[in-house]
């Protein structure tokens, strides 16, 4: 979702494309309970290698349909490796670490990233940060920091602190690919284009670390696990991408994008619905200043 077309529309949104935007929220808010049940059935990282490669063959598929060229611009080889790399260790660093931590924690977590986006652009893209994006920044980062150490934020050892930090890890590979694609030629491509770059390399990536590491693979095959697998490799890498593309194409980006701010929202009540966690303090708080947070560091 990192990727920005080059000419965007300035329309207005309605009804119809709020609930278009409340609906891919939902669908990004349940990515995280997804991926902690595939993981119950399929090795982590080899669940999110075979993800990449599913949505890669779906994004090829529609690239053909919409006749996009596929074939890549010559000369930017190293850019696509560069961004496929990190978009390879956002989901090494999230796969891994959900397993550690609470769905409402990595949802928290992995949200962060417009922090770290932010505060990149200010060093690398001269993207200065006024006043408001500072306090911005303050109340997001207290909302993290709360998320990692606050009060109760791990009772009952179902959160630990190494998965959290994986978890936070995985929104700084995010942030990174949005830092690369603000810093590359990647930038003037079919978003679809760039989309693909990093499916394809980071399956490459995925399967080849957990090959490595000796992951079993798929060891404890279900429909309950093969339904959280296709749900993760056509809602979310392929159909909420997509329509992502869509609206930003369509609508103002900045507009569209502040709807992302309500996806920690949906994260933590389905992993109340769905898992049963149960929402401390800490994680409700932590979700209150994140979302203030980076609402005002993309409203300055």
């Amino acid at each position: 979702m990192s990727q920005s077309p080059t000419e965007t529309g300035t329309r207005a949104l309605g009804t119809g494309a709020v609930l278009v935007m409340i609906g891919l929220c939902a669908i990004w808010g349940m990515g995280q309970i997804a991926i902690k049940v595939g993981n119950q059935g399929i090795s982590p990282l080899w669940q999110a290698g075979l993800r990449s490669v599913g949505a890669s063959l779906v994004i090829l598929a529609w690239m053909t349909l919409r006749r996009i060229p596929i074939r890549p611009v010559p000369g930017r080889w190293k850019w696509r490796l560069l961004i496929g790399a990190a978009f390879a260790s956002e989901f090494i660093c999230l796969y891994i670490g959900i397993g550690m931590t609470t769905a409402a924690h990595a949802t928290l977590l992995l949200y962060s990233a417009p922090f770290f986006v932010a505060l990149g652009g200010h060093f690398l893209l001269k993207d200065r940060l006024n006043q408001m994006r500072l306090i911005g920044l303050v109340l997001a980062f207290a909302g993290v920091s709360l998320a990692l150490g606050g009060p109760g934020s791990r009772s009952g050892g179902e959160a630990t602190l190494l998965g959290d930090a994986l978890c936070l890890a995985a929104g700084l590979g995010w942030a990174s690919t949005t830092l690369i694609l603000r810093a590359s030629p990647l930038k003037t491509e079919p978003p679809e284009r760039t989309l693909l770059d990093q499916l394809s390399v980071s399956a490459v990536i995925l399967l080849a670390v957990s090959w490595a590491i000796g992951e079993p693979g798929v060891f404890a095959p279900s429909p309950m696990v093969w339904a959280a697998f296709a749900y993760q490799t056509i809602m979310v890498a392929s159909i909420s991408y997509l329509g992502w593309f869509v609206m930003v194409q369509r609508y103002s980006p900045a507009t569209v994008s502040a709807f992302s701010f309500i996806t920690p929202v949906f994260g933590v009540i389905f992993a109340v619905l769905a898992l049963g966690e149960a929402p401390t303090l800490s994680v409700l708080l932590a979700l209150l200043l994140i979302a203030a947070g980076i609402r005002l560091v993309n409203k300055g």
